[in-house]
């Protein structure tokens, strides 16, 4: 990667967090961290809850509902972000995606858009309820692929009064045309590829996966996009998590490929956020639907100057950066 990284192990960890400063023990005054479950349409879903350094569950709180990466899980970036919003005062919720992670589900690594904004949905069902959550003021950030889901679960979901993305992705731009769309000739290859995999699966033949590979780093470093690069290190090597992984169901591109993240998006009237890297080779989707949200009178682009789309995730500075402009953004919104 172009910053070094020290890998980080789930095992030392008694919560399984894999990031930089990650709560280790609950301690009184501080950030604690209270892991969770709850039902969502008949599934279980894990989740972190975050409460504030002398958190009182007689006052009334601020909440923040914290949407992981495609892949992700709650212990990686979403728990960091997560962690650092409770340390401004807010209660924060990060969940694992149903069919994902520690979260409900089968097939496994089933990613469909619908799921994946029902799960917004659900985390707010959850911590709005939650002992000192005022649900009058409640604020959604979606990372990456959570990014996209979180457009889209604001867009008629209002109990969110403020929304913000951090390297957001359009994942159904992206399995439906390709990253940065290099894929347009092949569209209707892909969909009779994924009717095959649906047709195989509901006829109990074997689940087939898309994005799933075991690289070597020579291989890593010949992908053509700096964020499978750099995902590839996140994910496998420097963050690596037993519930993260890149694959998900092909039959799933049959609902990715018919959506996007920018469908409709003029219904999202709330303050709006959208954060990226200067140097993402994905920011051309933030800067997407960020023009295309002429709903939100109250919006702003802020790029982070030198980052690319996975060093949001966990570079300090680049973290700070990102931490400094939720800070003025969910203070002045919630």
């Amino acid at each position: 990667m172009t910053t070094n990284a020290v890998a980080a192990d789930y095992r030392t960890n008694r919560f399984t967090l894999v990031y930089e400063g990650a709560i280790t023990n609950n301690e009184p005054g501080k950030v604690n961290i209270h892991p969770v479950h709850y039902d969502l349409n008949g599934l279980k879903i894990v989740a972190n809850i975050y409460t504030p350094a002398n958190y009182d569950p007689k006052r009334k709180y601020a909440a923040i509902v914290v949407a992981h990466p495609n892949g992700g899980v709650k212990e990686q970036t979403a728990g960091l972000h997560a962690q650092r919003l409770a340390e401004l005062g807010y209660i924060t919720i990060a969940m694992d995606a149903a069919y994902q992670g520690g979260s409900g589900g089968e097939p496994r690594s089933t990613d469909k858009p619908q799921f994946r904004i029902e799960d917004i949905h659900g985390a707010a069902d959850f911590i709005t309820r939650y002992s000192g959550v005022d649900p009058a003021r409640l604020g959604l950030l979606g990372i990456c692929g959570g990014g996209g889901y979180s457009l889209a679960a604001a867009k008629s979901d209002k109990r969110f009064k403020a929304v913000a993305t951090l390297s957001m992705f359009n994942s159904g731009r992206v399995r439906r045309n390709g990253f940065a769309d290099s894929q347009l000739g092949m569209i209707q290859q892909r969909l009779k590829q994924a009717s095959e995999a649906r047709a195989q699966e509901k006829a109990g033949g074997k689940i087939l996966y898309s994005g799933d590979a075991d690289m070597t780093d020579a291989q890593i470093a010949a992908l053509p996009f700096e964020m499978y690069r750099q995902g590839y290190e996140y994910y496998w090597r420097t963050h690596a998590h037993p519930g993260s992984t890149f694959k998900y169901t092909t039959s799933s591109l049959l609902d990715l490929m018919r959506w996007d993240a920018t469908d409709r998006i003029e219904l999202i009237e709330q303050p709006l956020l959208m954060i990226a890297g200067s140097k993402a080779d994905s920011l051309y989707m933030t800067e997407d639907a960020f023009a295309k949200a002429t709903g939100a009178k109250d919006k702003e682009l802020f790029k982070i100057d030198g980052a690319t789309h996975i060093e949001t995730y966990w570079v300090a500075r680049y973290v700070d950066a990102t931490i400094g402009k939720l800070t003025t953004f969910f203070a002045r919104t919630l």
